[in-house]
This record gives structure tokens, C-alpha cells and sequence, in this order.
């Protein structure tokens, strides 16, 4: 237990800048993290809220790391995912490139259909 605590405590002296961002029933984390070595990457962490049978909340967690080699590549392949999104499906995004809020959002079927992927 002390071994595991240890190790927790050791993560987050090695956490140099973390930006929270709550989207419905997920929050996503943006960690900036330093190795041994002193250099920096990235973790994601898609962190999604859901009941467990029992009724009682349960979070999923899903990370991936970044590493500095990767930013550009990956900066421009995220961009070119959103790019490709905003062109297929115009009406759902205002002439300045923000989203159009809908109303007939709904985050817990989405996760639904999340699942069955």
C-alpha cells in the first residue's frame, strides 16, 4: 500500500501544468509532465462519468501520451480531423468556425453510443 501511495505522490511532483475541461459527463485533462531526464510530454485523460450497476457513480479512465516529437504531427492531424469536420458538416458550425449550441444535445445517448462501439 505504501509502495502505491509513493508512486502516486511521485506523479504529481513530476506534473508541471494541468488544464481541466468538463464537456457534459466527460472532463478531458491536459497534464504536462516532466520524465526523469527533465523533459516534457503530454497526457490526455478522457475521464467519463457513468452509474455502475450497483447505482453508485464509477469513472472511466482513458490516457494517452504525447511526446514531444509527436506535437506537430499530431497538432496537424487533429486539426485536419476538425478541418474535415467542419467541411462535411457545415451546418453545424457558425460562419466564424465556433459550433452552433443544440439543443437536442443529449451526452448520455452519445455515451450509449460510445459503448456500443
Amino acid at each position: 500500500m505504501l509502495e502505491n501511495h509513493q508512486r502516486i505522490e511521485e506523479n504529481l511532483e513530476d506534473q508541471i501544468y494541468t488544464k481541466a475541461i468538463k464537456a457534459g459527463r466527460r472532463t478531458y485533462f491536459f497534464d504536462v509532465k516532466a520524465t526523469r531526464g527533465d523533459d516534457y510530454f503530454i497526457t490526455i485523460t478522457e475521464s467519463r462519468k457513468r452509474t455502475a450497476p450497483n447505482g453508485d457513480a464509477v469513472y472511466d479512465r482513458r490516457t494517452m501520451f504525447l511526446y514531444k516529437e509527436d506535437f506537430d504531427k499530431f497538432e496537424n492531424g487533429l486539426l485536419d480531423a476538425i478541418d474535415f469536420i467542419k467541411r462535411s458538416k457545415p451546418e453545424l458550425f457558425n460562419t466564424d468556425g465556433t459550433l452552433i449550441k443544440q439543443d437536442n444535445y443529449n451526452a448520455a445517448s452519445i455515451d450509449e453510443e460510445f459503448d456500443k462501439l
